[in-house]
């Protein structure tokens, strides 16, 4: 049997994929969040190119670094590139990862010539490592589970352990998530060996999921034995493609890494199923699954320890308390056997149970972390657990051997170790509700799907039922009425409304029909549909939405550094207190510093002051300092992705709340982005449909958004009833003319070719660099424009001025209600926009800015942010478009608008998913609200640990003659840390804020 590794990938762990970069496309809208360009129906071709072969020819696959690409235009440029090169087979341009699939034949072309090919198109290449060898990466991702961790020093502990492992590129670590996520080169090190060190550190490690594509977790139904794992590793032995596998027959997992070159999950699954003839069945096994199990388990195995250790601390406690009055239990407990009485026998016999095997996990712990040079509550448990046994054990010798009976401790012993383990129990069922709205995700795509069956003539012969997990681009899924889309796709057949709300939180349904885009987990209202998926696994935008979050809850706050940095000093100095308060009632005893009454009964001095020592030790808890700010963290994600705000990280949580200035993009982000001509006025002898097929053929190759409105406008009027209603179809009907050395030029306009003469369309600055005179009754007309909020848009076509269009972008209807809220949420609100001054001051006085910035760069909007930054402020930005792309990135937290570009949301911090500016109200707010909340637990923690230490020390025990025994201070402990978490979990109460909450707070 072959060996096999545990690495599965279903959903992205890092980073973000980018999709078309056509901000104008209102139909992609829905999509358009984070996707990956990729051409489904020729991939599909290709793919069964490939797969059906010639037999004669090997085909081979590369993947080349490119540099250079900006938006989707670039992508298809690369990818027409490659395709137009004989030999090439498949290519694949994805945006994000600047980066190129590319299935060639090597008989017909080299790698040098793929290369070339793309530095042609105009944009550096690179070739990367074979990804048959090196795997789809230079390096992998993987997310481990470390079971264990209770504390920051934890945290710290396995953070440096596995930066220090050779071959890993960054490793981070989360408290509230038990999990780890290591880059790694898997031509150094594996993810056995980072296992490994995981457990040798004193931790339970298992990898969760890596971001490798060609491995499969499979649940098997039928493997009842031994044999049945034989005849199925026969099955899997005779498979194509398989290149490794393991089955184990007890859990009925089946581990397969498989070559996606030869053989897809599906046929993999299919083919399973098939030479087993029906005896087993084959499910896909998620990886929030396992994660969901492991966390179940977690929390049911410390309600086992804690039920075992009850159940044995019960009969301890009515041996010290309850049979002394009972004469007949009494008269057995206090017959003498041996050396000592039946009670001390019964109460030393179920201590060391406790302490030695139920208790077993804290010494181990405190071992490991000990041996690695850091130390963790497990320590403080460990010292103060066996302070207090072999104190009593030594008591019980020393009176066997002496006749001086002092009394014994094995109580404290065993209710500190029960309570404790009944705070870890309480502790993980709280820890596993702050991630209830990343379960609520993971549980919206559905289980299976129903897959419609192609025959002659692209006709549906049938159906069949399949796992949703195994859905396969171009594959077509039927979708009843009630029923959830399985797969990012778009309609091919049906009408209907769908319910997207739990995607983009917008409550109205969605009408979709023929050609609309769909989202995979989504709810279909209405009518049946069929839906051709495009996007599926780690590409869908489901998928990336929860690996944002994943990213966002690992990520570690600025704040939380106070926490690490407590965390690593604070068990020796609770140790030094401990030793002190030992040394210190000792000495005082022996120098008569205390009356001798204040001694228990055939007690010592050093026993006195050893129970405040014990005391000392275990009521001091680091578990709650750091899990004040990850737990937080993690709630506060999940409530702003149900609230249809992503929050990339920590880091962006926690600059929000300090915001001064947010300055917003005008088009596309103050207004709708749906620009439409309002005037089209001829200033020359041509007629109107003359100029308009001018203007219309030169804006035609832009992607600006006024470019398309003039086109659209255009479109409508000489347009056919046949095509109406397509302008894309219209521009092929033949009134467009042929245009040449086009060039599109940032903030000022367009200019090219047309008929062999120059048109210029663009604002005064472009007429003005080309000596364009511009007459006084023309200027004053775009002044009216302007000065209406419309922009005025100038067309010059062979050195004179032809004509004058002007375009409106309506205000989005909650623009002026949000800058008002931000106004008396004591944010001030800039505009920065590339227009002109008149529209701009317009707008801005429609919506009730005063500060405005027009006839900006695209460079100039990061500069503005970095003039705002000089005194220190905190700068937001909220944009849509690739020009807003740099001040987003400038500024300290950068919003995006979920319906602007892909580079624009690659840059944010933020990402609005709605398209709806009160989001930006609800990220502010809510990262004030968390910051507050961490505060609140820090501030919980430290005064905890300040108020708790003296008491348990005994500094008030001379005025309230108040002994807090151990047992009360482990109780103490392992409450602090519940209520950290629980404090946490208010977050989830979240409720956006709205006008009159924002005056009343005022």
């Amino acid at each position: 049997m072959a060996p096999s590794r545990r690495d599965i990938q279903l959903t992205r762990i890092t980073g973000h994929s980018l999709g078309s970069s056509d901000a104008e496309n209102e139909e992609m809208e829905g999509v358009r969040l984070l996707d990956s360009y990729d051409d489904d129906e020729e991939n599909a071709h290709f793919l069964s190119k490939i797969e059906g072969g010639s037999g004669d020819s090997v085909l081979k696959k590369i993947q080349v670094g490119i540099t250079g690409m900006t938006c989707a235009a670039c992508s298809n440029a690369v990818e027409g590139a490659l395709m137009s090169v004989n030999g090439v087979f498949k290519a694949s341009v994805a945006l994000l990862q600047n980066r190129a699939d590319v299935v060639f034949d090597p008989n017909l072309i080299k790698e040098e010539d793929i290369k070339e090919a793309i530095e042609d198109a105009g944009f550096e290449a690179e070739i990367l490592a074979d990804p048959v060898t090196a795997g789809t990466k230079t390096t992998l991702v993987g997310q481990f589970t470390i079971g264990g961790m209770t504390c920051a020093a934890c945290v710290n502990s396995v953070e440096g352990i596995l930066k220090d492992l050779p071959g890993v590129k960054r490793a981070v670590v989360a408290l509230a998530t038990s999990l780890g996520e290591v880059e790694y080169d898997p031509n150094l090190i594996n993810k056995d060996d980072i296992i490994t060190a995981i457990e040798d550190a004193g931790f339970e490690g298992s990898l969760v999921q890596s971001n490798q594509q060609d491995k499969l977790l499979l649940r098997v139904d039928g493997v009842l034995n031994e044999l049945d794992a034989q005849v199925l590793e026969g099955i899997l032995t005779r498979l194509n493609g398989v290149r490794q596998f393991r089955v184990e027959s007890l859990s009925g997992e089946l581990d397969v890494v498989f070559d996606p070159e030869v053989v897809n999950s599906r046929t993999l699954v299919d083919d399973i199923e098939g030479e087993g003839y029906g005896k087993f069945k084959l499910r896909v096994m998620s990886p929030y699954e396992r994660l969901t199990s492991k966390d179940t388990g977690e929390a049911s195995k410390m309600f086992r320890r804690f039920i075992c250790s009850l159940s044995l601390a019960i009969p301890l406690f009515c041996i010290q308390v309850i049979c002394p009055y009972i004469a007949a239990l009494n008269n057995v407990l206090v017959w003498r056997c041996g050396p000592f009485m039946m009670s001390d026998w019964f109460k030393w016999g179920l201590v060391s149970i406790i302490q030695f095997v139920i208790g077993k996990r804290f010494y181990v712990a405190a071992w490991r972390a000990l041996r690695n040079g850091s130390t963790n509550m497990d320590v403080l448990v460990a010292l103060g657990t066996s302070a207090s046994y072999f104190y009593s054990v030594g008591a019980l010798l020393y009176g066997a051997v002496t006749g001086f009976w002092s009394p014994t401790y094995f109580d404290a012993s065993a209710m500190l170790i029960t309570f404790v383990l009944l705070g870890k129990y309480l502790e993980s069922l709280a820890k596993g509700k702050t991630s209830d709205a990343m379960k609520k995700l993971v549980q919206l795509t559905p289980a299976t799907a129903v897959l419609l069956i192609e025959g002659k003539g692209e006709k549906f012969v049938g159906e069949r039922e399949i796992d949703a997990l195994l859905i396969q681009p171009g594959d077509s899924l039927k979708v009843v009425p009630g029923g959830k889309i399985p797969a990012d796709g778009v309609v091919v057949w049906g009408s209907s409304y769908v319910n997207e709300s739990m995607v983009t939180g917008e409550s109205v349904p969605v009408s979709k029909e023929v050609g609309s885009p769909v989202i995979g987990g989504t709810i279909n209202t209405h009518g049946a549909l069929h839906v051709k998926a495009t996007k599926v696994g780690s590409d869908a935008v489901l998928s990336q939405i929860i690996s944002l979050v994943e990213t966002a809850q690992m990520s570690k706050a600025p704040i939380q550094q106070f926490a690490d940095y407590v965390a690593s000093i604070f068990v020796p100095v609770v140790v030094t207190l401990s030793l002190i308060t030992l040394v210190g009632w000792s000495i005082a005893g022996a120098v008569g510093g205390y009356p001798e009454e204040w001694i228990p009964e055939n007690g010592t001095h050093f026993v006195f002051s050893l129970m405040f020592s014990i005391s000392v030790v275990v009521i001091a808890c680091p578990c709650a300092l750091g899990l004040a700010t990850p737990t937080a963290v993690m709630v506060a994600t999940g409530v702003g992705a149900t609230n249809g705000v992503l929050i990339k990280g920590g880091d962006a949580l926690e600059k929000a709340h300090k915001l001064k200035y947010i300055i917003f993009d005008k088009t596309g982000t103050l207004t709708q982005g749906k620009a439409t001509v309002t005037t089209a006025k001829v200033f020359s002898e041509m007629d109107r449909g003359e100029l308009l097929t001018l203007v219309a053929s030169a804006e035609a190759s832009s992607e600006h958004p006024l470019a398309k409105a003039i086109v659209d406008y255009a479109s409508q009027f000489h347009s056919t009833d046949e095509s109406a209603e397509d302008g894309k179809e219209s521009q092929n009907s033949g009134w467009l003319l042929d245009t040449s050395d086009f060039s599109a030029l940032p903030g000022k306009g367009i200019q090219c070719l047309v008929n062999n003469k120059m048109i210029l369309v663009g604002n005064r600055k472009l007429m003005s660099e080309n000596s364009i005179t511009i007459p006084d009754h023309v200027d004053k007309f775009v002044g009216e424009l302007e000065e209406g909020a419309r922009t005025g848009v100038i067309i010059a076509y062979s050195g004179e001025l032809v004509g004058v269009m002007g375009i409106a972008d309506p205000l989005k209807r909650e623009a002026p209600m949000v800058v008002e809220l931000l106004r008396r949420m004591g944010v001030r609100s800039i505009m920065v926009t590339g227009d002109n001054w008149r529209t701009a001051r317009a707008v801005a006085k429609e919506v009730g800015i005063e500060d405005v910035r027009a006839e900006v760069m695209p460079a100039g909007k990061a500069e503005v942010v970095r003039s705002l930054q000089k005194d220190g402020s905190t700068v937001g930005m909220v944009g849509d478009g690739i020009n807003d792309s740099p001040a987003l990135a400038a500024a300290d937290v950068g919003m995006a608008i979920g319906a602007g570009t892909d580079v624009a949301i690659e840059a944010a911090d933020y990402v609005l998913m709605r398209n709806n500016l009160e989001d930006v109200i609800i990220a502010i707010d809510l990262s004030r609200k968390t910051l507050t909340r961490i505060r609140m637990n820090y501030v919980f923690a430290m005064a905890y640990n300040v108020v708790s230490i003296p008491i348990a020390a005994g500094v008030f025990f001379p005025l309230l003659r108040v002994q807090l025994p151990p047992w009360a201070a482990g109780a103490c402990m392992a409450l602090s840390s519940v209520s950290v978490v629980c404090s946490s979990l208010l977050l989830r109460r979240y409720k956006k804020p709205s006008l009159n909450t924002i005056m009343a707070n005022e």
